[in-house]
């Protein structure tokens, strides 16, 4: 009997299925896809129905060869890449060379054939072609156990051709916006940028918030606290809320103090304790999009590095006695549903582990988005024999904490909720002289009585959106916020009676302003996106990495900033492309791209919708759209050098002021804008020493990004070195390290006698010995998860410090 051919996508994939299907199987990995659109050219024939022309990837040709020619001799070929959109490509692309192959043989020619991208006849591959073709099967794993390839391969079905147009469809659109708008740009700003059908609107909702932030202006306000004990300790703060019956707010220390006045004296009376026992819900187990969301809050993981490392669990990692054994199911979903099998395994364990109190009597139900496409089970672990503590050791750092949070989450999710009383306490005072109703101050606690899902799971502390004093709002993943809407669950109240007569201990009146909304996280972006409808669970990752590769925003204590490029690329496309950049229509070519996929839409139709309005907007733009690398911006301030006008221009690097009269004057300065638009010369900063060519100060630059040291009097001097951090080489112990900018514009460090010393680093070197080889640096290492680790700069070392030593910060 012929034995069978299984394809995946990668190599560690094939080897958990291989031990797991055993002899009679030859599993083999297509490393990704094999065919792509060709970078050199469109690759579309818009005129012959949005037709793409397919070619096999250069570094795949192998790949793809090695799998053909195990075909030959295949009786089956299960073709098992990931069960999403990307993998039927792939699956569908692998089904294409097949029967090209076996075509060639039947024919007796080698001569290349022209892939076929569509068409309902050539996807009717779930029979045994003629000849020496084998029969095709698709099968999908949702997970890499034994369990879960049983049932894929006993399960296997025909391509489907809907799916894989809805990927088709996806990437004509990018392939299209991208290879039209991005020559655009080069024209209009520089060479170089990008623009995206998905990345240029996640962009435009960064530039939104900059621009709401900058609008944005503060309202003061005050509240007035009182510090009151009863009889029994402790003392606890109860806050003014009412005063003569309607809400009180004040809205400077003028009105603070004519209230602090009112109530000094007292008396201050318990009028009213009401108590109420508020229940907090379990958790939905992860969708990607949350996962990525909690990865970034509570283990600082990047989103991209987030799906790299759960890919790795969900392929198969080496365990003592077990083998290759897939940890969790499959990684990008949309949906809470749990199989019933995990079901009943997760309520039996929390059973045994925490007793019958912590589980509900019916498991906890969860609804899904409704965008929600429900093809893959939420993420949870593909079976809870593998506990994160008997993985300790043997998973690495990043894939351990992932597992656990996976884990956790999906326990806590079919637990009982957390119970907590409340407690609420409205106190009077009514002094001589107060107004009907007299002043109402209100005190909340919050006492925990079950710890329910909390003994297992708690989520990271959510971001602020802004708008009130301290920023405060409820964790919907912990639960409510606390008693009358106060979050006081850190108040320990005392035990209070009504008509008990309270002793005022303190009264302080405090100063607030309301806030603008938060600049976005990798997290709140991602969660944006998703409400809005921007994306999918398979792109939200893609869409974060991409705009930070760009080079249009940038992150500052892990928000996102607008660059001033991606400040003036999206201000051009909004202008020259409002539907492009529109967030509803983008939504709604996501929605048409789930039509497509489910046979409700189709593909051609789709793509001349978008395609005629897009053409009509590109040939306007490519004429009404400023020339930005060409504009000059008058400022009215005059050039120092010559007298001439400096204007602004907009170089590689980003806006800079330069005179008028260049290229006869080559005067340049940095600037900065006000918020009214004013625009002021920034000045250089010195670095105390002369110049050894002229004697003219020397100052300090910035060329992407990078510090260098110049001299002031340029142009007519162009002495320049680079900027120096403040330490010796710790190579050659005879130059020092310096600030550089690679190409690309990444800052590295290197020796300043380079190149006859060749020591360089992508971290800033610190004047801190190795506490394990001596070396007399050490460095600080950028995690992909956005934490910071202190490393031994010696190739080979794994020496590690905990806190850093600064090196100077101005040159010598």
């Amino acid at each position: 009997m012929a034995r069978s051919l299984v394809v995946v996508e990668s190599p560690a994939k094939a080897k958990t299925i291989q031990k797991i299907l055993g002899k009679g199987f030859e599993v083999l990995s297509s490393m990704g896809h094999v065919k792509d659109l060709p970078k050199s050219r469109l690759g579309v024939d818009v005129e012959n129905g949005f037709t793409p022309s397919y070619i096999v990837i250069k570094d795949r040709k192998k790949v793809l060869g090695e799998i053909l020619n195990s075909a030959r001799s295949a009786g089956t070929v299960f073709l098992a890449p990931d069960p999403d959109r990307e993998g039927e490509a792939i699956a569908w692309h692998i089904a294409d060379a097949i029967r090209a192959d076996a075509g060639k043989k039947r024919n007796g020619t080698t001569g290349k054939r022209k892939t076929s991208s569509r068409g309902k006849k050539a996807a009717s591959v779930s029979v045994k072609a003629e000849g020496a073709a084998p029969a095709i099967r698709r099968v999908l794993f949702h997970e890499i156990t034994k369990k879960g390839i049983t049932e894929g391969m006993e399960h296997p079905r025909p391509l489907d051709q809907h799916k894989f147009d809805a990927q088709q469809a996806r990437r004509i659109l990018d392939r299209i916006v991208g290879y039209t708008l991005s020559p655009l740009l080069w024209t209009k700003v520089r060479r170089g940028l990008s623009a995206g059908r998905v990345q240029s609107v996640a962009v435009k909702m960064i530039c939104s918030r900059e621009k709401e932030i900058a609008a944005f202006v503060p309202e003061e306000y005050w509240s007035l606290t009182a510090r009151l004990e009863g009889k029994a300790p402790p003392p606890f703060p109860a806050k003014l809320v009412e005063a003569g019956g309607r809400k009180v707010r004040p809205r400077d220390a003028a009105e603070t103090a004519v209230l602090r006045a009112a109530v000094e004296n007292g008396p201050f009376v318990v009028r009213e304790v009401r108590k109420k026992l508020r229940r907090r819900q379990a958790p939905a187990p992860f969708t990607t999009s949350k996962l990525q969301q909690e990865a970034s809050k509570a283990l600082r993981m990047q989103a991209y590095r987030t799906m790299m490392v759960a890919q790795s669990l969900y392929e198969g990692v080496e365990i003592p006695g077990a083998g290759l054994v897939g940890l969790i199911t499959y990684m990008r979903t949309d949906s809470v549903r749990v199989a019933d099998e995990a079901m009943a395994a997760v309520r039996d364990h929390i059973r045994k582990e925490y007793g019958e109190a912590y589980l509900p009597e019916t498991p906890n139900a969860f609804r899904n988005r409704k965008s929600a496409q429900d093809a893959h089970e939420a993420i949870r672990p593909a079976s809870l024999e593998h506990s994160p503590a008997s993985l300790k050791g043997i998973l690495n750092r990043d894939q351990l904490r992932l597992y656990e949070l996976i884990w956790k989450r999906f326990v806590a999710s079919q637990m009982a909720a957390a119970e907590f009383e409340q407690t609420a306490v409205d106190i009077l005072c009514d002094p001589a002289g107060a107004p009907a109703g007299g002043y109402l101050f209100r005190a909340g606690g919050s006492v925990p009585k079950f710890p329910g899902f909390l003994e297992v799971y708690q989520a990271a502390v959510p971001e602020s959106r802004g708008g009130d004093a301290n920023g405060e709002t409820a964790d919907e993943e912990n639960g409510a916020a606390g008693a009358e809407g106060e979050r006081a669950e850190e108040n320990v109240l005392p035990p209070l009676v009504e008509g008990e007569v309270l002793a005022l201990r303190e009264l302080v009146g405090n100063q607030h302003f309301t806030q603008p909304p938060p600049r976005f996280s990798e997290s709140s972006l991602i969660k944006e996106l998703e409400e809005q409808g921007i994306g999918r669970p398979s792109t939200y990752a893609s869409i974060v990495k991409t705009i930070r590769e760009r080079g249009y925003v940038k992150t500052d204590e892990g928000k996102f900033l607008p660059t001033e490029l991606g400040t003036i690329v999206t201000g051009l496309l909004e202008e020259s492309f409002p539907k492009v950049m529109d967030i509803a229509f983008t939504a709604r070519m996501e929605e048409e791209l789930d039509q497509i996929e489910d046979g409700d839409r189709e593909l051609v139709q789709a793509m001349r919708d978008f395609y005629q309005p897009f053409s009509e907007e590109l040939e306007r733009a490519k004429i009404a759209m400023p020339t930005v690398k060409e504009e000059l911006i008058a400022t009215g301030i005059p050039c120092s050098a010559c007298g001439g006008e400096m204007v602004i221009r907009f170089g590689r690097a980003g806006r800079f002021l330069a005179c008028r009269n260049y290229p006869a004057c080559r005067n340049t300065a940095d600037f900065r804008q006000t918020p009214e638009g004013k625009v002021e010369i920034l000045p250089p900063e010195e670095t105390g020493a002369a110049c050894e060519k002229c004697g003219k100060p020397m100052i300090v630059r910035n060329w992407k990004g990078a510090r260098y040291i110049a001299c002031s009097g340029y142009p007519g001097c162009r002495n320049s070195k680079p900027y120096p951090v403040g330490i010796a080489c710790p190579e050659c112990n005879a130059g020092e390290v310096v600030e550089r900018s690679s190409r690309f514009g990444k800052i590295f460090y290197s020796c300043s006698r380079y190149p006859d010393c060749r020591f360089a680093s992508w971290g800033r070197p610190i004047a801190q010995g190795c506490p394990v080889c001596g070396y007399p640096a050490m460095s600080e290492r950028v995690r992909r998860d956005g934490s910071t680790q202190i490393v031994c700069l010696r190739k080979g070392c794994k020496g590690r410090a905990d806190e850093p030593v600064p090196a100077k910060s101005s040159p010598s």
